[in-house]
Formats: structure tokens, C-alpha cells, sequence
């Protein structure tokens, strides 16, 4: 029994990391209606560039390399906006998913040729678990889980405590009549923006405490995340982070019964079984945000 309660607690944390995710990735879609296939290198562009500043000339401790490396994370969130989906966006929608894909690719190698394809890590020093009622979590961890919170509390209040997040919640539902009515929809889109590029990159550099950095993880990550948009339901942003505990604590409890090597199988066949039986998701809604 102890040893599924540790395998569900892992999955939480993972699932935790997981909606920051998927949050990102469903509010684009909820707003401008199209699926960001390079959010996943925002994940791994947020890892890199917190090791950037915890390396070379900088050699800043882990939690101030964040703040530099959100920011150049936003940086290349809003050029994405700017340069490449903003010129295509009154196009057609495959233009721009093809668009977002070669973009993936671009960012993808990008990493590459900076840090090489070789495994990277934080380098910091092993901490000894914290052990309660049989089950084990590290300062690290706790960490994540802590952080992962902060941001999410962080949204709810922005998007249901401010002019900003009630004019995001509009466009969501009626982009057009919502211009009419007068919402600045230059100020939307870059707070949408900022938004998904900051929880990716919050993500890439949690996740990256506590596993290691290759420049394929934010392709992996991004699988996981449309796995939790789709079980959340497309556009809705609390069934996205649902989406997310949901695939962490699957993910974790399926290496009780298949080998750790095949986790990543699950969010492929929750793809498949909810695009078969449930297409609008467990929380599906006609229009985003929520």
C-alpha cells in the first residue's frame, strides 16, 4: 500500500509540473485558436537559460538565475507572436501549425548547436529525503510542488481578480465581439503570451531540478501536455491543470504494472482514448479560459 502512495505523491509532483504545462499551452489555444507545436521548446529554452546563468560568466545561484532566464524565456515567447504567428494568423490554420512545427525544429536545434546534445544537469548537490508516515519526498520536491502552486494561485487570481483576466476570459469566448466592445486585444494577446512563455519556462527549469536537460525535452514534455489539454477539454485552462495531475499520477502509478521505460506510452494512449471516446475532453467547453 505505502509503495502505490509513493508512486501517487511522485505523480502529483510530476502532475503538477505537467499543468504548468499545459495551462500555456491551452490559453494560446483558447484565445487565438491554434495549437503552439513550439511551446514545447519554450520549456526547454526556460531549462537552458537558467543553466546559462548558474554557468560560464555568471554563476548565479539556481533561484536567481530564474528571473534572467523568464525573462529571455518571454523574449522569445512574444518574438514567436510577433514574427511568425502574428504575419499568419488571418491565414489558413495550416499555415500556421506548419509554421509552429518548423519553429519547433528551428528552436530545437538551436539548443544543439549552443549546448550540444549531451545530458546536462543543475549540478546541485544531493539532499536527504524527508520521510513521513513511510512515504519520501526531497527539498527539491517540495520545491516544485511549492513553486508549481505559487504560479497557478498566481493565475487563478489574474484571471478572476482583474480587468486583465476578465477582458482575457471575453476574447476567449467572442474574439471579435469582444474588439467591438472595446478590449485592447493588443494587450490580450501580449499578456497571453507572457503568460504561456513564463509558465513554460517555470516548468522546463522545475522539471530540470529533478531530472537532467536534453535538447529533446521539450518535445517530450509537449506530448504530455497535449495529452493533459485534451483530458482537460481544448481552451479550458482548470481542466488543463486537472489534465495534468491526471497524466502525472497515471504516468507514476503505470510503473507499478509496465517498466519505467514505457511511462511516456501513457500519455500516447490517453491521446488515443480520449480523441476516440471523449473528443471534447472530461471538461470540454465550447470556448477557452474559464
Amino acid at each position: 500500500m505505502i509503495y502505490y502512495l509513493q508512486l501517487t505523491l511522485n505523480g502529483i509532483i510530476a502532475g503538477s509540473i505537467y499543468a504548468l504545462f499545459a495551462v500555456g499551452l491551452t490559453m494560446v489555444y483558447g484565445v487565438f485558436r491554434f495549437i503552439n507545436f513550439a511551446h514545447g521548446e519554450l520549456i526547454a529554452w526556460g531549462a537552458y537559460l537558467a543553466l546559462l546563468f548558474t554557468q560560464t560568466l555568471f554563476t548565479l545561484p539556481i533561484y536567481h538565475a530564474v528571473i534572467p532566464a523568464l525573462a529571455l524565456t518571454v523574449v522569445i515567447g512574444l518574438a514567436q507572436e510577433r514574427y511568425v504567428y502574428r504575419p499568419l494568423r488571418h491565414g489558413n490554420r495550416i499555415t500556421l501549425l506548419i509554421a509552429s512545427i518548423g519553429l519547433s525544429y528551428l528552436l530545437r536545434n538551436a539548443i544543439r548547436i549552443i549546448w550540444g546534445s549531451d545530458l546536462m544537469t543543475y549540478g546541485l548537490r544531493p539532499m536527504r529525503g524527508i520521510s513521513f508516515a513511510g512515504l519520501s519526498i526531497t527539498p527539491t520536491q517540495v520545491a516544485m510542488m511549492v513553486a508549481a502552486v505559487f504560479f497557478l494561485a498566481c493565475l487563478y487570481f489574474i484571471l478572476t481578480r482583474t480587468m486583465l483576466g476578465k477582458s482575457l476570459r471575453a476574447v476567449a469566448d467572442n474574439m471579435e465581439l469582444a474588439a467591438i466592445m472595446g478590449i485592447n486585444m493588443k494587450q490580450v494577446s501580449f499578456t497571453v503570451w507572457v503568460l504561456a512563455s513564463v509558465f513554460a519556462g517555470v516548468g522546463g527549469i522545475l522539471l530540470a531540478l529533478d531530472t537532467n536537460l536534453e535538447p529533446i525535452m521539450g518535445l517530450t514534455n509537449l506530448i504530455k501536455a497535449f495529452a493533459a489539454v485534451l483530458l482537460g477539454g481544448a481552451g479550458n485552462v482548470w481542466g488543463a491543470l486537472l489534465g495534468g495531475l491526471c497524466i502525472g499520477i497515471s504516468e507514476n502509478l503505470g510503473v507499478a504494472f509496465v517498466s519505467p521505460g514505457y511511462k511516456d506510452f501513457i500519455s500516447f494512449a490517453i491521446i488515443i482514448l480520449v480523441l476516440l471516446f471523449r473528443p471534447k475532453g472530461l471538461f470540454g467547453v465550447l470556448r477557452g479560459i474559464r
